[in-house]
């Protein structure tokens, strides 16, 4: 466990970068102070401190990958949710905004088989291709191209 003393100094140091780049990641500022906490409070856990010498190389990189898991474990629907627009003036209104979610979800269901079983298990069930396409018993290519022809259907009918 590291002491104290080193985990405030290191708090002290690498705090306020370390936010503003899972800020900057997850476009939340409460989840982005949440997740540095909780790479500070493993990093006490731990036995083995990082050499100082990359103290901050490794504290950054664990925020970027801790980011990027949080953001992997987003299912898509909270993804555009975060992407939706505050300023009404400036933006889309909110309710245009749902019509289009709607929109999509619509034109995913009126998909051929096997790009709606692909395109939902990549959307809504956030599995990867290779996790698809070991479900599916086909080729990871195979896999991929039928869910990029999905997406493009998806952007003809929906006219993104």
């Amino acid at each position: 466990m590291l002491d104290r003393r080193t985990t405030e100094r290191l708090f002290r140091q690498h705090y306020a970068k370390m936010v503003r780049l899972a800020r900057v990641l997850l476009g939340n500022e409460a989840e982005a102070e949440d997740l540095v906490q909780d790479v500070f409070v493993r990093l006490m856990e731990t036995d083995i401190a990082p050499a100082e010498d990359k103290v901050e190389a490794y504290l950054m990189t664990t925020v970027r990958h801790r980011a990027m898991n949080a953001i992997r474990h987003q299912t898509i629907w909270q993804r555009v949710k975060n992407l939706l627009p505050v300023d009404d003036a400036v933006m889309q209104p909110l309710e245009q905004a749902s019509q289009r979610m709607a929109a999509v979800k619509s034109s995913a269901d009126t998909l051929d088989e096997p790009h709606r079983t692909i395109f939902r298990l990549r959307f809504d069930d956030d599995l990867t291709i290779g996790d698809i396409a070991r479900r599916m018993d086909m080729n990871a290519n195979t896999c991929y191209k039928y869910l990029r022809q999905a997406i493009e259907r998806i952007r003809q009918t929906c006219k993104i």
